[in-house]
């Protein structure tokens, strides 16, 4: 027999809270001095392992050779290596041994005695995971309910999105249960689901699966200390843990057990409720030792407590008053006179809490909220009904006692209202939008309401580098407007369609068809929801609904500048987060978070300083240092208006601008960041108010009279900040960190970061895309110098000009490009070259 690693007994209490120290502590120091598992194969020219697969097996010989067959294939292209942790008392790992050289990637294997098989099968998985080598862990059962291709697919998937945890998911997409075996077992399934959702609504709210086996994590966002896992729900035990974890879903249809007998059993089920139960007694524990971490926070929390004092006191008269008829002229007994009248003051504090006191805090339905708050009442009646016969036997009056148990857990009641129920504190809510990826064909749509033209009016031509033809106008491409650029020749195609089922859903989704390379965003209203689709072919074919045609800003910045991006990255240009002037005959280029001031010092340099403007929002570069104009409407934030002195803008738009500068400035995307947060139709909501109030966006000429430049070739730049005047270098590799920081800021309202994972094109993934961007960046700034310039009092514009002219005198201005007409762009770029 080969020899395997054998794992020495332990002796843990499973009812030991899993984070406590001591626990941890022994933990870590159990597996560190346990033997790593022993190798049953190494291929003759093993890769760099970017996975570890994890599998448990007990008594599973006789479906060892297939699995290795058909997982070994799937996961051949992946950089794979499978371990076997092995609970078995048959000849598993006989049979293992003589199997493992015929895999195509590492094998290897730990076998537990029966002595040291503490946790079962969710042991089994920790142990496993410990001894991983790749940055993805993938696990997966032995009896191939899990088919292997699926779970390479998921393996491949996760590896390339931008999430922590991907699941197999039985119950969302065209993912199936029939692998259970019986309406009994998929009943039971179902059952033991929805119990896991409801007593973590939160942490669940976004996950169709939770109790799943099949599913993938990433190494470095899991913390194995933190889980102690009985039995077989391991992925509960980590959902609940790791509340931040970004989820995702992968549908997938189970397979039956194709040998062998289940291991599930009625003691299994027991098992799986008592940890159920010592999760949710943990968490509940943990919640309500949770505290308020600022002064503003406590002091919210004591208006809160105060607020709630009050409605209990209404509540108290509405008991006392039930109280007296249940007890006088109903003539009941006095213990249920008060279960009854406990119910009605349920009720009218139920109402009174959650319209005043937790009206921005609602999470869940209203019935859900409702079932938590009587089921706290209740409880708490079991426990004042004896003290209650207690007051009344030591002589006290039955209204008065009853006042005196209700005020004696007013605080116990508030906590678990504050901190549980409506959890005004931290909440571990995941992303409240459903992320699934399905491994089948596009679902059918359905059925358009009427007939749409598919002619492209608007046609734009980026620098020579992407064409793009749209059925809306796209206000922020109109200087690269190019009606000469064919319907066919278009690389992204932005037509208006009927996208989405007609009737509502409870939140958005982000489906990904990983076979057709196609991305669906749905929201809450249906086909009269901000829905888009987009498939990742030749040319790039987006459809937004009627809501988002509607408002050509919300386009044009929440879809189609987030695939541009990737797109000119896969051209070997970067879309970079920055404005660019040339001043006398000098490339500068300034970069800050968004709301700095970097609108209101390119205005005042270019009506101070004169010089040509590329850019303000977004500048296209290339490697080689030279930047190339993106000339998009400038947006006028509130501290920008002092900077504006156009003569051309009218009276009216004047007064507009009062008002829209502060709606769309920082505060207004900060507020709508904030709701983004929450389980509403944020894209919608935004496209709605964009075209209430338009963003006050207007060309640089409307603002101040200056030039446009097509190009040149960047030698200064400048990181703008607000604070203590100062002016330091800035190395090449800390400027990068800080530009790809600064452009990531500009991309952070929804949907991105659900799409941008999803994204490939010509065959690049999102990874290779972002490194490939840094690639481009890095090339850039190894032409420019780097300087970080703070200012107390928004003088940047003042400061540039008097650098430049003490470092480089007053140098002759070049015969920069001026543009009297929209260029037609002709091959490569060039840094120079005047076209009047």
């Amino acid at each position: 027999m080969t020899e395997v690693a054998q794992v020495p007994s332990t002796a843990d209490d499973d009812e030991e809270s899993a984070t406590s120290d001591g626990e941890v502590r022994r933990r870590r120091h159990r597996h560190d001095t346990a033997p790593a598992p022993r190798h049953l194969h190494r291929p003759a020219a093993e890769q760099q392992v970017k996975l570890s697969v994890v599998v448990p097996t007990r008594n599973e010989a006789e479906n060892i050779p297939t699995l290795l067959s058909r997982l070994g294939d799937a996961l051949a292209p992946l950089g794979a290596e499978i371990i076997f942790v092995d609970d078995s008392d048959d000849d598993t790992v006989e049979v293992l041994t003589r199997h493992a050289p015929d895999a195509p990637v590492a094998v290897r294997l730990l076998h537990r005695p029966a002595s040291a098989r503490a946790g079962g099968l969710g042991g089994a998985v920790l142990l496993g995971a410990r001894h991983a080598r790749g940055e993805w862990v993938m696990v997966m059962d032995a009896d191939l309910q899990h088919p292997p291709e699926s779970a390479g697919r998921l393996a491949d998937i996760a590896m390339r999105h931008d999430v922590d945890v991907v699941i197999g998911t039985r119950y969302a997409g065209e993912g199936s249960t029939d692998g259970l075996g019986g309406a009994a077992r998929e009943a039971t399934s179902s059952w033991a689901t929805r119990l896991a959702k409801s007593l973590f609504p939160r942490r669940l709210i976004t996950i169709s699966d939770p109790m799943s086996g099949l599913f993938a994590f990433r190494r470095a966002a899991v913390d194995l200390d933190r889980m102690n896992p009985i039995g077989f729900k391991v992925l509960l035990e980590l959902l609940v843990r790791h509340p931040g974890a970004r989820v995702a879903e992968v549908a997938y249809q189970m397979a039956h057990r194709h040998a062998g007998r289940s291991k599930a059993s009625v003691r299994e089920g027991l098992t799986f409720l008592r940890h159920l139960g010592r999760l949710r007694s943990q968490r509940l524990v943990g919640q309500m030792r949770e505290r308020p971490a600022s002064t503003r926070d406590r002091l919210a929390e004591l208006i809160r407590m105060v607020a709630f004092g009050l409605v209990g006191l209404s509540g108290m008269v509405v008991n006392t008053a039930a109280l007296w008829f249940f007890y006088e002229p109903a003539n009941l007994h006095h213990l249920l006179g008060a279960t009854l009248a406990t119910q009605l003051s349920t009720a009218w504090n139920f109402v009174l809490v959650d319209l005043l006191i937790y009206r921005r805090n609602r999470q869940g339905s209203r019935a859900g909220r409702a079932s938590r708050f009587f089921l706290l009442n209740n409880a708490l009646l079991l426990l004042r009904l004896p003290f209650l016969q207690a007051l009344v036997w030591a002589g006290v009056g039955i209204l008065t006692a009853n006042a005196l148990t209700l005020a004696a857990l007013f605080l116990v009641r508030f906590l678990i209202n504050d901190r549980v129920i409506y959890s005004t504190v931290s909440t571990g809510r995941r992303d409240p939008v459903r992320m699934l990826v399905s491994l089948t064909a596009p679902e059918t749509t359905h059925a358009p309401s009427r007939k749409r033209y598919q002619y492209l009016k608007y046609r734009y031509d980026v620098a020579g580098v992407v064409t793009i033809g749209s059925q809306i106008m796209l206000p922020e491409l109109e200087f690269f407007r190019a009606q000469w650029v064919a319907d066919a020749d278009v690389d992204i195609a932005v037509r208006v369609s009927d996208v989405g089922g007609r009737g509502p859903r409870r939140r958005a989704a982000m489906t990904e068809y990983a076979n057709e390379s196609v991305l669906r965003y749905e929201e809450h209203l249906g086909r009269l929801g901000a829905n888009f689709r987009i498939g990742l072919g030749s040319p790039i074919d987006i459809q937004v609904g009627p809501l988002l045609a509607r408002s050509p800003h919300v386009v044009y910045t929440n879809i189609i500048e987030a695939l541009l991006r990737f797109v000119l990255v896969s051209r070997g240009h970067m879309l970079l987060h920055s404005a660019c002037v040339n001043l006398n005959g000098v490339g500068v280029m300034l970069s800050a978070l968004t709301d700095t001031g970097k609108t209101a010092t390119v205005l005042r340099l270019l009506r101070d300083h004169g010089g040509l403007f590329l850019s303000d929002d977004m500048t296209l570069i290339g490697p080689d240092g030279v930047a190339t104009c993106f000339p998009k409407p400038l947006t006028i934030s509130a501290h920008t208006l002092r900077a504006v002195q156009a003569q051309d803008l009218t009276p009216a738009e004047w007064r507009r601008l009062q008002f829209q500068s502060r709606l769309h400035s920082k505060g207004g995307r900060s507020l709508a960041l904030t709701l983004s947060r929450f389980n509403v139709p944020i894209m919608g909501i935004n496209a709605v108010t964009q075209r209430l109030v338009p963003p006050p966006k207007y060309s640089v000429d409307r603002l101040v009279p200056c030039r446009i430049g097509t190009s040149t070739r960047v030698e200064e730049l400048f990181i703008i900040e607000r604070g203590t005047p100062r002016i330091s270098e800035l190395g090449p590799a800390e400027t990068l960190e800080r530009m790809i920081s600064n452009t990531d800021d500009a991309y952070g309202f929804p949907p991105f970061r659900y799409l941008a994972p999803a994204i490939t094109i010509d065959g690049q993934g999102y990874a290779q895309l972002r490194e490939r961007e840094r690639e481009i960046l890095a090339g850039f700034l190894s032409h420019v110098r780097s300087r970080v310039l703070a200012s107390d009092r928004f003088g940047w514009a003042d400061e540039i000009p008097d650098l430049l002219r003490a470092e480089r005198g007053d140098p002759p201005v070049e015969q920069q490009v001026v543009l009297p007409a929209w260029p037609r762009w002709s091959g490569a770029l060039a840094p120079s070259g005047a076209r009047a």
